[in-house]
């Protein structure tokens, strides 16, 4: 039963293969990703969001960089490595690039979003509630 799920989600792609709107299209992508294989990229994110939890903000911003770089297939790990990215940039006193970083996650995923307790951070919840309301 667990197997026919993504023979089933596979199908519906089919089917709505021909409609064009962003919604069909975003479902699409998600998922084709379903049976994309786990690489590089995605390694890359992970050991930079466990060097990001370390507090080893250089190390982080390469290995969350370098999954950008790689080509990350799936929009929300590319919403979530420019999150991490403008968290690194906040803290780091960069606030136009912190700026950046959320507008290109919001660019990313127009559905990205910080948790609660991400966004009532005293140093990137305000710059994120900022770029969001501008992006709308």
């Amino acid at each position: 039963m667990h197997g026919a799920r993504p023979i089933a989600l596979a199908a519906l792609a089919v089917i709505l293969a021909g409609c064009e709107t962003a919604p069909v299209k975003e479902f699409q992508e998600e998922i084709q990703n379903i049976f994309k294989p786990y690489g590089k990229a995605e390694e890359n994110l992970e050991a930079g969001v466990r060097a990001y939890e370390d507090a080893n903000y250089d190390q982080a911003s390469r290995l969350l960089q370098a999954s950008l770089d790689e080509g990350l297939p799936r929009r929300t790990d590319r919403a979530r490595a420019h999150k991490y990215l403008a968290f690194i940039h906040c803290v780091s006193g960069r606030q136009g690039q912190c700026r950046e970083q959320f507008r290109q996650a919001l660019t990313a995923d127009s559905n990205f979003d910080l948790s609660p307790s991400e966004a009532g951070h005293p140093m990137w919840g305000p710059v994120f509630r900022n770029v969001k309301a501008q992006s709308q």
